[in-house]
Formats: structure tokens, sequence, C-alpha cells
């Protein structure tokens, strides 16, 4: 059967690419290897009456111009935001953060009178950085060697935008992206606890400790999303992260798009060096001009296409692209609400995301165990109970936690996981909260563990990396994921690249799937319908 595209994998990014390409009316193929869809942003019910966010969580990064474009509220996406979380200590202290300003200053105040004018500081210097990256997320990232037109005019664009920052705004935006998340809040912040809640966005999804280059511009990664226009914020999708891609995909086949579920990709099929479609896991071939993967550049390039139809220079780049995986996933049913010992009765910051965490110097001790092969024996940890916002996740009077947890190695120094490691590792993050909320253990009806290797072979992400590939400078802008290889492209024409292992890199953004979607489009000689990435 023959298409005018085929997608490779049905995660959001995949599905974003597909959409577009449907409205410009493409007829158009998804292809997805497990029975469902969504990729890492799934909701499933594994256990009965409660639905899990398996693997993606949170809603915050997925743009605004893209929901809008794809009318995913009219296909039932509904994101509702929480309002603030806290970081607890091990000494019974907590800090608040708040998205309300003024509730935010009171708290800081209570901790340091001059935290709160300090914090702003921090504040304006990181939105300086917002304002700055915001607008290069929906752009393709130019190619520096090039002298075509379009990327020279493209570089002027940014070159213009880094003039604009002024002399010494300038000098701080090349220091930023290059300097480590402590150094950064040091500049600004002193309490321990404070900095230590603000760290843990420099270092989630990273095989990096907070003392490590390139941190800072991961905590701006994670500052870039909004939900409702409020910048920066952070909102549970309702009925879980499975209801970005469903509807997406009802999106998709409203537009005439159509998913085939149960059978990935086996190899690319190649003829003189171009694309001609897709043979599947289960003998399947289907056939078209254009293919743009969504799986990322080592299953893409490594694993599913002929090594002798591509360069060895591009394959070079490949193989050292980096993954290095370094978080796991716990979701827990909870037969109620537990009682955290420190939190004020029927605090507001409990129905946002909980850290148990003393100071930047405690994560950088777990990050040493991740460097050695083990997990962390006091691991950062992303706790949430979106259930308190979202109640159709569990059965009445019943809830759910999900953990993200860092650090937790792909490669175990003493062998594979296995179940008896999930267990302990579960074990170990389970006892850190149990610290903080007395009989939280005693209320789990059912848990599911994921370490890096089984996020890997659950949703292929290559290492569990939840990123597909480190956001380190050497990894962004025309770098991503190989020099020269940044727009989309590959050397095998009309074989494409649409998931985060490109430009503008991972998180539940969809903006890789875009830009994809309007290089395939210009190529074709259409155009993308999407306001600034027309």
């Amino acid at each position: 059967m023959t298409y005018d595209a085929i997608i490779a994998g049905s995660g959001h990014n995949g599905l974003t690419t597909a959409c577009f390409l449907a409205r410009a009316g493409l007829k158009v193929l998804v292809v997805e290897k497990n029975d469902y869809i969504g990729g890492a942003a799934v909701s499933r019910e594994l256990t009965p009456g409660w639905t899990y966010s398996n693997c993606s969580y949170v809603c915050s990064l997925l743009r605004p111009e893209i929901i809008r474009a794809l009318e995913l509220p009219k296909f039932g996406l509904q994101v509702i935001p929480y309002e603030s979380g806290a970081t607890f200590s091990s000494t019974g202290e907590y800090f608040n953060y708040s998205s309300d300003h003024d509730a935010l200053r009171r708290e800081l105040m209570r901790l340091d009178p001059a935290e709160a004018d300090n914090y702003d500081r921090f504040a304006r210097a990181v939105m300086k950085q917002c304002r700055f990256i915001k607008p290069l997320l929906l752009r393709t990232a130019p190619d520096p060697t090039s002298f075509r037109p379009r990327d020279l005019a493209e570089l002027l664009y940014i070159g213009k935008r880094f003039h604009d920052l002024g002399e010494r705004d300038m000098a701080e935006t090349v220091r930023f992206w290059t300097m480590s998340i402590a150094e950064f809040l040091d500049q600004y912040l002193t309490s321990d606890l404070v900095k230590a809640h603000i760290a843990g966005a420099g270092i989630i999804g990273t095989g990096l400790g907070p003392y490590s280059p390139g941190t800072a511009y991961v905590l701006l990664h994670h500052y870039m999303g909004e939900v409702d226009g409020s910048i920066g914020a952070w909102g549970f999708a309702r009925g879980g992260m499975g209801a970005i891609t469903r509807a997406m995909a009802a999106s998709f086949q409203a537009s005439g798009g159509e998913i085939r579920a149960g059978s990935g990709v086996e190899r690319f099929l190649v003829t003189n060096g171009r694309v001609t479609g897709v043979a599947l896991e289960n003998g399947d071939e289907f056939h078209a001009d254009t293919v743009i993967s969504g799986m990322d550049v080592r299953r893409t390039f490594l694993e599913h296409t002929d090594a002798k139809e591509l360069p060895e220079a591009f394959l070079k780049g490949v193989r050292r692209y980096r993954f290095r995986g370094s978080s796991a996933k716990l979701n827990i049913a909870l037969d109620a609400m537990p009682d955290f010992t420190a939190a004020p009765k029927d605090a507001r910051f409990l129905r946002g995301d909980l850290h148990f965490i003393d100071d930047m110097e405690e994560i950088e001790r777990a990050y040493d165990d991740w460097k050695e092969g083990r997990w962390s024996a006091s691991p950062y940890m992303d706790f949430l109970i979106p259930t308190q916002i979202d109640p159709t996740m569990a059965p009445p009077g019943k809830h759910y936690a999900t953990i993200f947890v860092q650090y937790a190695p792909y490669d175990l120094a003493d062998g594979p996981w296995d179940d008896a490691k999930r267990e302990a590792f579960a074990r170990t993050v389970i006892e850190k909260v149990t610290r903080h909320a007395p009989g939280f253990a005693d209320l789990i009806a059912h848990k599911e563990v994921r370490s890096p290797a089984d996020i890997e072979r659950e949703v292929g992400l290559s290492e569990g990396n939840i990123f597909q590939g480190e956001l380190t400078f050497d990894q962004l802008l025309f770098n991503r994921p190989v020099p020269g290889w940044a727009q989309y492209r590959s050397p095998i024409r009309g074989l494409y690249m649409c998931g985060s292992s490109t430009h503008p890199g991972g998180g539940v953004m969809g903006a890789p799937g875009a830009n994809a979607a309007r290089e395939v489009l210009r190529d074709l000689g259409r155009k993308i319908n999407m306001g600034a990435a027309a």
C-alpha cells in the first residue's frame, strides 16, 4: 500500500508531524510498535481502577501554538495547572514554592528576609534567557557552515537577537549556557533549601550533577513551558499524559490520517539512496517517498537503517551522540492520601511537586552513586499525587502517586536490572518518602517500577533518556543530533527525523515534530499552517 508520507512511531512528536502533514492534504500513515499509541506520553490502566501516566507525567512544555493549530481542546485535551510545590528537609523544615508572586515572597522572607529580593533577581535573569531562546524553539536551526540564503538569514536573525541583548547580557548568556546550575544559583540565592528546590530542574533527565557545566541550560529548558498563558507553569493533563496523544490522534484521524499499531519498523526501505517505505516486524510493507522517524537518532540509523546506505562520517556522529540514561519512575496506587509530618494541615502545596532533599551537595552525592553504577542511596525525586487535582485517575477515596527519580543507571555495576534489583531500588525510594510521610509504605496497594532499561524496552527511548539525548551545549541547536544534519533531514533522500533527538530537544513539547513537518512540506512545495512556525 502506498502513502504520501509514513511516520515511524506514535509518540507526541510523531503525531504532531502526522497532524500537520494530514492537514496539508497528504495521505499519511503512522505505524507504532506497541498495541497502544502515545510513546512516552501515555496513560494506561495496569491495575484495575487506577490510571497511571506511565512515563512522562506533567504537562508544561507543549507549545501553545501547536495546541491551537491542532485544535487539541476540541479533541478532549484539558490541562489543569497546579499552583505550587514544596521541598522538605531532613530537619523538618520546608520551602513552599508558589506561582503566586506575593505568596512566594512571603515564604522566602519566612526563610530569610533577604531571599525574596534575591529570588526576584534570579527570576529576572532566567526570564532574560527564556525571552532569548523561546523564539528559536519553533524555528529550524541554521547550518553555520552553509552559504544558502536561508541559513544565512537565520544566522543573521540569531545574531541580531544576540546583539540586541547588549554587551553585558551577551556575556551573561554565553556564561549561562555553559555553567552549572549550582554556580548560577549561588550568584543569587543563599538558602540551601531554596537552591536545592530549584536545582532539581537542572539535573532532571540528564546524566549530570548540579555542579556539572551545562546544567544551567537544563533548568532553562524546564522553565520555557506555559499553561493557559502562565509562563513557567506546570499542569496535569486530565486523564493523564495519554490525553495529549489521544487528542493528537483524534485530530490526525479527523484530517484523514491512518494509524496502525501492534508492529514496529523492522527497517527503512532504501533504493539508490532514496527511501521508498518501511518494512514492519510482522512482515508488512508500506511505501512512500517521504518517511519520518519519531525514534531517536540511534535507533533510527543504527538499528533500523542499513549502514551501507549512510556515510561513515554521519554514522560516527550518530555513535558519538550521548544518551546516558539516569532516570527511573515509580507509579504507586494508594489506598489513602498520605500525611506529611512537616506540612501544615490541608496545605495547598501538597497538590504540586514535592521533593525531599537538604541541599545541592546531597544531589551531588546522589550523582556520585550513579557514576559508580549504583542507584542513589538518597535519591532526588519529583513526587506528585495528581489525583488531588484529577480524581478521575483513581477509585473514589483512593490516590495515585508518581515518583520520578534521579539517579538510576542504565547499566548497573553489578549486572543487569532484574526483579530483585527493581524491588530494592523501589524500597530505597519508598523509605525516603516514608521518613517524611510516616505510614506511606502501608498505603501502597500496587506499584510499577521502571528502570532506564525498562523505559528503553517499553517505549524505545535509548538508555531510558527522557530527552532522546542529553541537553548539553554540544548537542543543541545546529549540533543536534549531528553537525550538518540538524534540519530534520538525513543523508537518505526522503528520510526525515522528527523526534526529540532533533532541535530543540526533549520534553512533551511538540516543537521537533512541528519543525520537521514544516521542513517536509517545504521540500514538497507546501506550507505549514501554524502562526509562528509558518
